[in-house]
């Protein structure tokens, strides 16, 4: 496989005279191969739990309980609004369901005793009556003082807001001593235990991965058995627990003919955070493929070339489309090659076309 070729010269009775100079060349018989590929998509990550905190009740903002970044726990307060109106709307409540299951005992003891008086036909059933519903009315006055009460107190719980979730704070949007209202946001608490990073799939490398006609039932199990994934951030570093492909949307993109796709990464450490972008990479198993390496593709402009070796032992250039396997040494040829071709794998980009690049003892040293 190392080869010689003619160049340069020498001067003799002042004439030029070509002399031999050593260009070595190796060469491979093309083969299929199995090769693992690491397909890689922008993405970008985002809580399984992100939740927008707002208030439910309108008030002075009199406490800020948390920081940004802070993690926090389920039911962990956060802010605070002034609860003096609701602390009064609450005891006037309570007063009023006092006051209502007094009237309700009085009306109560009023019908008791008339129902007594009409089996004695002392009073009339026109009086009995007329107690019976004043007795209805103060029950009925009880149950709303009571709702009221109840509502009351729920309007005070409101002044309090806790975290719906563990995890943690993002940018707070407020200060102390802020109004705030319903249409007020507060910040975003990222439930951050998992992490989803959020990324898009061109249509054909999901018909490539899922076959078309698949139940739901189906395309689960096969999403099952992916293998797992890889997050990097933006810097190059390498988050240290892997994920899965845990969602593929079933509408493709008009505009962009792809899919969202969601990966789920565990965060136990809390080092991942909503909005941070990188690239998830997904190992993808290519089967029965023709490898080779870069060095044997010689790009010219919009081409691409690798030098089939002839029966002669001449060099010729046959176009080549290829793909990228993700190690920075191979290329996966898609068209151009056939299963036997011999090519040239070093030295391709000083081959000529037609040029000799194998010799009769190289051939049988290669045997």
């Amino acid at each position: 496989m190392v080869l010689a070729t003619v160049g340069g010269g020498v001067t003799s009775c002042n004439i030029d005279i070509p002399k031999e100079v050593p260009s070595s060349f190796e060469t491979m018989t093309v083969e299929k191969q199995d090769i693992t590929v690491p397909m890689k998509f922008s993405a970008k990550l985002k809580g399984q739990a992100d939740v927008t905190i707002t208030p439910q009740v309108s008030g002075q903002l009199m406490k800020i309980a948390v920081s940004e970044g802070q993690q926090v726990n389920k039911g962990q307060t956060l802010f605070v609004i002034d609860q003096r109106n609701a602390q009064l709307e609450l005891e006037a409540a309570q007063a009023n369901l006092q006051a209502a299951i007094a009237s309700e005992n009085s009306a109560k003891l009023e019908y008791e005793s008339n129902k007594n008086l009409f089996e004695k036909q002392i009073v009339s059933r026109y009086m009995l009556d007329n107690s019976e519903n004043s007795y209805k009315r103060a029950q009925a006055s009880v149950a709303q003082a009571r709702a009221s009460v109840n509502r009351a107190k729920v309007t005070l719980g409101f002044c309090t807001i806790t975290a719906p979730v563990s995890g943690a704070i993002g940018e707070i949007l407020v200060r102390t001593g802020d109004q705030v209202s319903p249409a007020s946001h507060l910040t975003v608490l990222s439930g951050n235990t998992t992490m989803d990073a959020e990324f898009s799939v061109s249509e054909s490398i999901v018909e490539a991965q899922v076959q078309s006609g698949l139940t739901a039932e189906d395309k689960a199990k096969h999403m099952s058995n992916l293998p797992d994934v890889i997050f990097v951030m933006k810097n190059g570093t390498e988050y240290p627990h892997k994920g899965r492909i845990t969602s593929l949307t079933g509408v493709v993109d008009a505009a962009t003919g792809s899919l969202g796709a969601k990966a789920t990464f565990p965060n136990p450490d809390g080092h991942l955070f909503s909005g941070i972008q990188g690239t998830v990479v997904l190992p993808f198993a290519r089967q029965d493929v023709i490898v080779v390496p870069q060095t044997a593709v010689v790009k010219l402009q919009d081409k691409q070339l690798v030098y089939k070796v002839n029966a002669d032992s001449t060099a010729t250039g046959v176009t080549v489309t290829t793909a990228d396997t993700g190690n920075g040494e191979d290329v996966i040829v898609t068209s151009g090659l056939n299963v036997g071709d011999r090519i040239v794998t070093i030295g391709a980009n000083n081959v000529q076309e037609g040029q000799q690049v194998l010799f009769a003892e190289e051939v049988k040293s290669d045997k």
